[in-house]
């Protein structure tokens, strides 16, 4: 049974071993939340359904009516993740990601307000809070008088958070807080902040960073104008300023200068939300491709009937499922009380939200030229989608993030490894056990081999694509190996030799999270009933694996000091260098 406090199904991977329990069975909702949430997609219908009108005209304006947040107040949108104690519904993460689905079919607008109120903007209050502070927050946030945003983005901090100026500085039991906050998503409209600011300077350096929980209310905190945006233009995104704002000592956060590591637990427990959204606005653009696809004819044929518009369509169903089976197998860890997903996490924001991009591209493509008109909605949904694969993480950085995090593990057990053979020489007729413990346990993570590289109970029909999960997770020990051995200390600044690692670790959890949910189908149905399922599955493997060897060999034989060599001729010309004139 694996260890909930310590074991996350990827690293486990890149070590050889494939945690069973954590990937089978696949996470359900229980009979009575499933009807929930029917339900509650009944009335999200009948709320959002009739506003199609509505929201283009809200994306053209630049904002979001009060009287429709009052509705989403009224709805309960704004209590989604807060416990029923405190006047929530208390869902948990699997089901509040389903949610944010439903609402993301209809406009992502709206369910970007509502998932930075829940997924980041109180989420640390659900984790870290105080049970003070939660008697005192919960019940105003749960009926959306409070409505939360998460300050943490700077003019000079984004990707780098930890380079952020806001400063906090003690005054007796208070603490005096200034800086300013860009990009905050609900700045508008919120009235609850969990802010980031460093605090206590040691050796006239930085300092740490430390959270806290700032309301509109306290003297000194001011919101700037609404921004004019690409996409999601209705929600009030705002700078946030705070001029010598009093914030007292009950209102931080987890515990002082701890404050990094509460900024990237709130993400990395609320991006089921912006998966659960990519979903949802996924199944939407199938809708409408298809019913397009349908209805358009050329040469007295409909569309749909063609192969090259099948394949795109096909490509999305692909898509979609996968890409749902990964977001639903993370928050069911969540759920399920593990504490180490956050390498799970990033890679199911990488993968929806680029799913998503890859959706709309095709969907708009399928409606041709009505496509590219704003009387039709693929283009808002375009632009509104092209912002997830840069908030909440940039998908270069969770690429970097997802490979290191691996490599650190293979390489501590290598240097592990390494410091076993000083007793060779130190007792050289001891050193003979050590030497063939040393050269068993090398080999096994070099090749993955040892034991705990194959899946149980996997059905016939799918056998082959969990063959292929197994043999390139063995690839996947020796890439690491390799990575380590020829750039040693040196990994770090190799970032397109970690980002062919990260592919690898991407393709395989998310056939690993394919194949639990096929087999959870036919387990449920049967194979013959499972029969498109097990397709698709086929299809991904497929697919998975070709890229997976295109990583493995690239390791070695690429062009990555060309391709920067070009780029660095660039950025010292600052323009394209040749013309035909």
């Amino acid at each position: 049974m694996a260890d909930k406090q310590t074991t996350s199904f990827m690293r486990s991977l890149c070590m050889g071993r494939i945690e069973h329990d954590i990937l089978f069975p696949f996470p359900t909702l229980p009979a009575e939340q499933q009807q929930t949430l029917r339900e509650v997609s009944g009335a999200l219908e009948d709320l959002l359904g009739p506003r199609a009108e509505d929201f283009r005209a809200w994306d053209v304006a630049g904002d979001i009516p009060d009287d429709f947040i009052e509705e989403l107040r009224q709805f309960g949108l704004f209590g989604l993740v807060v416990p029923e104690e405190h006047g929530g519904f208390g869902l948990g993460n699997m089901a509040y990601s389903r949610t944010l689905q439903e609402v993301a079919r209809y406009d992502a607008s709206v369910a970007v307000t509502i998932g930075a109120h829940s997924s980041i903007g109180m989420r640390g209050l659900l984790l870290h809070g105080t049970e003070d502070q939660r008697q005192r927050y919960y019940p105003r946030l749960a009926s959306g008088e409070l409505i939360a945003a998460y300050c943490l983005t700077e003019p000079g901090a984004g990707s780098d958070a930890a380079a952020i100026k806001t400063r906090a500085e003690r005054d007796g039991d208070d603490w005096i807080l200034n800086g300013n906050k860009l990009w905050i998503t609900n700045g508008g409209i919120a009235s609850f902040f969990t802010v980031f600011a460093r605090t206590e300077p040691e050796d006239g350096g930085k300092g740490k960073m430390t959270a806290f929980l700032v309301t509109s209310d306290m003297d000194g905190v001011s919101i700037g104008p609404h921004e004019d945006k690409m996409g999601l233009r209705a929600n009030p995104t705002t700078t946030v300023h705070f001029d010598n704002v009093r914030v007292p000592a009950a209102n931080v956060l987890g515990q002082p200068g701890k404050g990094f590591k509460v900024a990237m637990q709130i993400l990395n427990s609320g991006r089921t939300g912006l998966g659960g959204g990519s979903v949802g606005a996924m199944k939407r653009l199938i809708g409408l491709a298809t019913a397009q696809a349908n209805e358009r004819k050329t040469f007295d044929q409909p569309i749909a009937s063609y192969g090259l518009i099948k394949e795109k369509v096909g490509r999305m169903v692909v898509d979609c499922y996968t890409s749902e089976a990964v977001v639903t197998l993370v928050a069911g860890l969540v759920d399920a009380g593990y504490q180490e997903y956050a390498v799970e996490a990033a890679i199911s924001k990488i993968y929806a939200t680029e799913c998503l991009w890859r959706t709309a591209d095709q969907a708009l493509q399928i409606a041709g030229g009505n496509g590219f008109m704003r009387e039709y909605p693929y283009e808002r949904i375009m632009r509104d989608c092209r912002i997830n694969r840069i908030f909440e993480g940039t998908n270069e950085i969770l690429r970097l993030f997802t490979a290191l995090t691996a490599m650190n593990d293979v390489g501590s057990q290598l240097q592990e490894l390494a410091d076993t053979m000083k007793d060779v020489l130190n007792g050289p007729i001891k050193g003979f056990g050590v030497l063939s413990d040393y050269a068993r346990k090398h080999a096994k993570l070099r090749t993955g081999l040892g034991g705990g590289v194959r899946l149980t109970g996997i059905d016939d029909s799918i056998r082959s694509p969990a063959d292929v999960f197994e043999t390139e997770t063995r690839f996947l020990a020796q890439a690491t190996d390799r990575l380590l051995r020829k750039h040693g200390r040196h990994i770090v600044g190799k970032q397109l030799a970690s980002k062919r690692l990260a592919e690898i670790m991407i393709d395989l959890f998310v056939l690993a999270a394919t194949l639990s949910r096929v087999q959870a189908s036919i387990d449920a149905n049967g194979v013959e009933k499972a029969a498109r399922e097990i397709d698709l599955l086929h299809v991904f493997a497929h697919d998975a694996r070709i890229r997976i060897k295109q990583n493995f060999r690239c390791i070695d034989d690429n062009d990555d000091e060309r391709l920067k060599a070009l780029a660095d001729d660039a950025f010292s010309t600052e323009r394209f260098r040749w013309d035909t004139i």
